[in-house]
């Protein structure tokens, strides 16, 4: 590795940026479903957001074009429950409000809360179909984050009912430090319709793009466990429930580079080659991936060579993270009671590794 090449922060997560993350895991009868918050400081942060998925569920993200006037966000919100799961930014919303942070519009305490936010498809995967998150777990997850609680990996929060390519998805973080000091860092939760495995030899496709030493050493899949894999993946393509909007990768990338917000919009836009890294393939007509972009402007602006430096490690970033979110998901029997009811397996135990 090149003295210029980046390294992991000292958690390889959001934790080294200093932003708080909170989680709602909802897994009680009929629910498998959950919500995620990042919060970045009363004072907000400058953002950005690219949607390539053709089927997204998304809250204001038209506010987070360069043309338009308002320029800081004061959470982000990912969530499970689809179109439904946005209500949970509402909780989010009317929590910052008690809590004085907003866009200001007037006398103190007139404020408006800005809170983009994405949702995946789980719908159903509790058992009940109508169980999704609230604007009550959107609270709860706000006060998990102002807390200051450590927020973890794998099926939690809005990754709780993902899948990815037939196998339990979940959420994963990672982190970079640049040979300036510049921090950067992604938090992804997967619930792609892509795989992650490369078909030619069962590894995560993530994996080949970690840091040296990031990733445990798993070994070599064996051929009948790629066999049953590639054999329940072409059955899980020719099922007649795939739906537009029932797979999607989402995300939250995050600087502490002062960026504007055209250039957090491209930061997001770039992220977008790390999932097409680790999921192939990547923003099909049945995925909603979005990808949004924050900038806490704790360090002095980039040059052009730190730019591409910065775009560089957050694809990256983006990449290592969805391999974090699928070697720490569980396996979970999905859609119990109903006539889709199965075990989806998590990586480890679909291909007997424990490393």
């Amino acid at each position: 590795m090149s003295p210029a090449s980046p390294v992991s922060g000292p958690h390889n997560s959001f934790r080294d940026l200093g932003l708080r993350v909170g989680h709602v895991t909802r897994t009680g009868p009929g629910q498998r479903t959950g919500v995620t918050v990042v919060l970045v400081g009363a004072e907000g942060a400058t953002a950005g957001v690219s949607v390539r998925g053709a089927a997204p569920g998304t809250r204001e993200t038209d506010l987070l074009s360069p043309l338009c006037l308002v320029d800081r966000v004061h959470a982000i919100v990912l969530s499970g429950g689809s179109a439904f799961g946005l209500a949970s930014a509402d909780g989010v919303a009317r929590a910052l409000y008690a809590d004085g942070i907003g866009w200001p519009m007037g006398a103190p305490g007139e404020v408006v809360p800005i809170v983009p936010a994405a949702v995946i498809f789980d719908l159903g995967r509790g058992g009940d179909f109508g169980a999704f998150p609230s604007a009550a777990d959107g609270a709860a997850a706000y006060a998990a984050a102002s807390l200051g609680q450590v927020a973890g990996c794998g099926s939690v929060g809005a990754g709780t009912g993902a899948r990815a390519g037939g196998l339990a998805g979940g959420l994963g973080s990672a982190s970079a430090v640049l040979s300036d000091g510049t921090t950067v860092a992604a938090l992804v939760v997967v619930n792609a319709i892509g795989s992650p495995v490369d078909p030619r030899t069962g590894q995560l496709y993530a994996v080949a793009h970690g840091l040296p030493g990031e990733f445990p050493d798993l070994g070599s899949p064996g051929a009948g466990a790629l066999a049953a894999y590639l054999r329940a993946r072409h059955t899980e393509l020719g099922e007649s429930g795939l739906v537009p909007g029932g797979a999607t990768t989402i995300g939250v990338i995050a600087t502490d580079a002062a960026l504007d917000k055209a250039q957090c919009a491209k930061l997001a836009d770039v992220g977008h080659d790390g999932i097409a890294r680790a999921i192939d393939p990547a923003h099909t007509m049945l995925d909603g991936d979005t990808l949004f972009a924050l900038s806490t402007a704790a360090r002095p602006a980039p040059d052009l060579g730190g730019l591409f430096a910065l775009h560089e490690a957050a694809a990256s970033c983006v990449t290592r993270a969805i391999g974090h979110a699928l070697l720490t998901a569980t396996s979970a029997a999905l859609w119990p009671g109903t006539g889709q009811e199965r075990l989806v397996a998590s990586y480890r135990d679909a291909f007997a590794l424990s490393g």
